[in-house]
């Protein structure tokens, strides 16, 4: 096992590392900007090291920087969190070139589903249901409209090395498909430095459903059931439950299987999010996760399994904790995703916590960084708090959630708990009808 780890992010995820490194007993090192020297995990860890000015390229996303805090306290691992350098194959590489263990998958699998067409590639002939689309970039206008024709309008056109919705636009018809790939291609070019372009079918109005899964990286890998990330504003999720309320005991083995037995033919190591578009009994793969999920509070939920404690092992060289037989799933649980953000218009609410109150009682579960009198920074994302709920099944877990959110208390700034309180007495939220589109039209009408 490892002796010190070293938490390469910031905030609620940072928290959450270094609380399962204590229980572990693992040593632990906070990095900071210097706009998060008193914050929640710096305060926590055994050691700290200030990284760099508040801009991220300068600290959290400083490789340079992050290698000489591992070196200056000895830490023998990375725990890279989400989001920052969580999937970035090369730092994966230069840490194990310097014999420090990345608590994570390998370079060579976080680089093949970094990029979406080599992943749609290389999960199609391991057996995973894709969309129907290109098989690779799409070149010009010309294959383009080929390729509209073969698989029929709606199309959806992604850049493949994106994510967060940018570069992803829907063409309805031929006449919208040469601007469509104009526009992506330039939002490509400009958000990550490469326009290629691939194409798929839109799907109407589909669920959007993952799949976790581990590896131990020699052959063997188990799901732990699946995530309902449908709720989204654009394209970025802000409610998510497990088990889903649109997916039946046989459509969870059987995707499931699939999953675990792909990343056992891959090799794959650590912990995975398989990512699907779910409509008619239809599943169509769309991405690959090589990390720690937002989200990954519900699975532990009802799974009793704790997924950090299960990253650590499995980087530590150690087997699977469980088999697939061992894997049972209790009751329902729900995520809120709480930012800093006006509950309506989405815009960012920096500022400092005059009063903070946050609810608890059995089945209540709030991961968060932030705590009374805490200045949140306004230069990173602004999630500043998780809300997850369990309860036997889901009505009682959305009486559970009520509760709860009458009970968060965050003052000084604006944040999104206003928003949950509408959706979780909301018929279709109850009824668990809805789709990815849902949330966008819920929101559209309320601006009329």
């Amino acid at each position: 096992m490892f002796e010190k780890v070293l938490i390469a992010n910031r905030g609620e995820i940072a928290l959450r590392v270094l609380r399962a490194c204590k229980e572990i007993g693992i040593a632990t090192v906070a990095v900071h900007s210097t706009a998060d020297s008193d914050a929640m995990h710096v305060r926590l860890a055994d050691e700290s090291v200030c990284i760099g000015p508040p801009q991220a390229r300068e600290s959290y996303l400083n490789i340079p920087g992050l290698l000489a805090a591992c070196e200056i306290t000895g830490a023998d691992a990375v725990h890279p969190g989400y989001g920052f350098l969580s999937e970035n194959a090369r730092f994966a590489e230069i840490l194990d070139a310097h014999d420090i263990t990345f608590i994570g998958p390998t370079a060579e699998h976080i680089r093949i589903m970094g990029d979406k067409i080599a992943a749609k590639k290389t999960i199609s002939a391991l057996g995973v249901p894709v969309v129907p689309g290109s098989d690779g970039a799409v070149e010009n206008d010309k294959e383009a409209r080929r390729i509209a024709e073969e698989i029929g309008y709606p199309v959806l056109v992604k850049a493949a090395a994106g994510g967060g919705g940018r570069g992803m636009k829907v063409a309805r018809s031929a006449d919208e498909l040469a601007d469509a790939m104009a526009t992506a291609r330039a939002e490509a070019s400009a958000s990550f430095g490469d326009d290629a372009l691939y194409m798929e079918k839109y799907l109407g109005k589909p669920r959007h459903i993952e799949i976790q899964v581990f590896g131990d990286g020699k052959g063997k890998a188990v799901h732990l059931g699946e995530r309902d990330c449908s709720l989204q504003r654009r394209h970025q999720k802000v409610w998510e439950e497990a088990p889903s309320p649109g997916i039946n005991e046989a459509d969870r083995a059987r995707i499931g299987g699939i999953c675990a037995d792909a990343m056992a033919d891959l090799g794959y190591r650590g912990a995975g999010t398989v990512e699907f578009l779910y409509e008619d009994g239809e599943f169509y793969f769309i991405e690959m996760n090589t990390r720690l999920q937002v989200e990954h509070p519900v699975t532990e939920m009802i799974t009793g399994i704790d997924l950090v404690h299960e990253q650590i092992r499995i980087a530590s060289g150690a087997p699977l904790s469980v088999t697939q037989e061992d894997v049972s799933l209790f009751g329902h649980a729900i995520e809120c995703r709480v930012n800093a953000e006006n509950p309506r218009t989405f815009a960012p609410s920096p500022g400092r916590i005059l009063y903070y109150h946050p609810p608890g009682g059995l089945g209540v579960r709030v991961d968060s960084g932030v705590y009374q009198g805490y200045a949140i920074p306004p230069f990173y994302d602004s999630l500043i708090g998780k809300l997850i709920v369990h309860g036997k099944n889901r009505n009682e877990c959305l009486m559970r959630l009520r509760r709860a959110l009458s009970e968060y208390v965050i003052d000084g700034i604006e944040t999104t708990i206003p928003l949950f309180s509408e959706l979780v007495n909301h018929a279709d939220i109850v009824d668990g009808r809805y789709d990815i589109h849902w949330l966008e039209s819920y929101l559209a009408d309320g601006e009329d």
